[in-house]
Parts: structure tokens; C-alpha cells; sequence
């Protein structure tokens, strides 16, 4: 059956949510996540979060960071326990239980969907640059109910694929390479940018 006009489907939120998953080797291991959030409709409201972990499995590495950077707490805490964990890069990842919640007050972006996209985040003692490098192009993904992570939602967005990302958290450098990701046929990559996301409840 056609998809209706108006989707009958109730919004839980929408916005952005680029993401960047890096391994010791294109088939290694875990070694950096990131999951970026630019909300404009939400159960909270409009916000940012940036759930960056440098060490996911906690081995203890020098200076390591597992945060979340937010100008809008209950806004993240509801992305990571509805959403984020759910993820297939998430799924397991120890340091999820530890995170800590760190206040940001600024959230900008530079660059175009053409080459390079960077979001910086800056605060009181907070300085992230996440950079999605040499994009591909652009696909649009229509994810039903038993498609998507959370198996509750349908999710729609324009994924922009990277062949590489960087990720700088107060000096800190995430570590390891970008490798590629399969989206149901279509050929994309572990470091994304996701404009126009919306999550409905299904």
C-alpha cells in the first residue's frame, strides 16, 4: 500500500545525527565513537549532544575521554537511554555505563556537504573538532519499524558518507581508521553524516 500524505506516525524527534566509528583496523576492533546530535523537535525540546568515546572498552588509555558534550541534559540522557545504546556500533560498548554528561555552550559547524563537514564544540573547558573528510555522495534511507535500531521506530534520513573523520576532544585524538559500512546494498561508510533525521514511533 502507498504511503499516506501525512504520516499518521507520532515524532519523537528530528534533526541531525552524523556518526563516526573508528577501528584499530578496517576489521578490528572498536577503538573511537561518536554519535552527533542536532535536535530541533523532541520530547526536550531543541538541544545538541555529542556522545564521544575515545576509549569504549575502557582499557585505560592516556587522557582518555568518554562524555557526553550537551547544552541540553535531559535532551541527551534521552537520546542515549531511547536511542544511542541501541545503535549497532553502540551495542555492548562498556563505557556507555560510565559516561560522564559535560555542559557545552556552543555548537557550530564549517565546511558544506560537498568535501568537508566540521562541528566544533566549545565551553568552559571544552574543545571538540569532529571532522567528516572527503564525502561521497549523498542516499536517502527509509527505515520501517523492523528495519531500524530500536525496533519500535521508523526512521528516515539523508546519509552522507566520509572515507575519513577525525575526532580532537581537548587534545585528545581518537585513534584508528574509517572503514566501509554496507546500508542494505547500498555501499557507505563507518564515519556519516545524517541531515534531515526524523524517528517516529511505529
Amino acid at each position: 500500500m502507498a504511503r499516506p500524505p501525512v504520516n499518521p506516525n507520532s515524532i519523537d524527534w528530528s534533526g541531525e545525527n552524523p556518526g563516526i566509528t573508528l577501528k584499530a583496523s578496517v576489521d578490528g576492533q572498536t577503538t573511537c565513537l561518536v554519535s552527533f546530535f542536532r535536535v530541533v523537535v523532541s520530547p526536550h525540546g531543541f538541544g545538541h549532544a555529542a556522545f564521544v568515546l575515545t576509549d569504549p572498552y575502557l582499557k585505560g588509555g592516556s587522557g582518555a575521554v568518554n562524555a557526553c558534550f550537551t547544552d541540553n541534559e535531559p535532551l541527551a540522557r534521552y537520546l542515549l537511554s531511547d536511542f544511542v545504546q541501541y545503535f549497532g556500533a553502540w551495542k555492548g560498548i562498556p563505557a556507555i555505563e560510565s559516561l560522564t554528561y559535560t555542559a557545552a555552550t556552543s555548537f557550530t559547524h564549517t565546511g558544506d556537504q560537498t568535501s568537508d563537514w566540521v562541528e566544533h564544540i566549545a565551553g568552559d573547558g571544552v574543545d571538540v573538532t569532529l571532522a567528516w573528510k572527503n564525502l561521497q555522495t549523498p542516499f536517502f534511507v527509509e527505515y520501517l519499524k523492523d528495519q531500524s535500531a530500536t525496533g519500535k521506530h521508523e526512521m528516515f534520513s539523508l546519509f552522507v558518507p566520509a572515507r575519513d573523520a577525525e575526532v580532537l576532544v581537548n587534545g585528545v585524538k581518537g585513534t584508528g581508521v574509517v572503514g566501509p559500512r554496507d546500508v542494505f546494498g547500498t555501499q557507505s561508510s563507518m564515519a556519516f553524516l545524517a541531515f534531515s533525521e526524523t524517528w517516529l514511533n511505529a
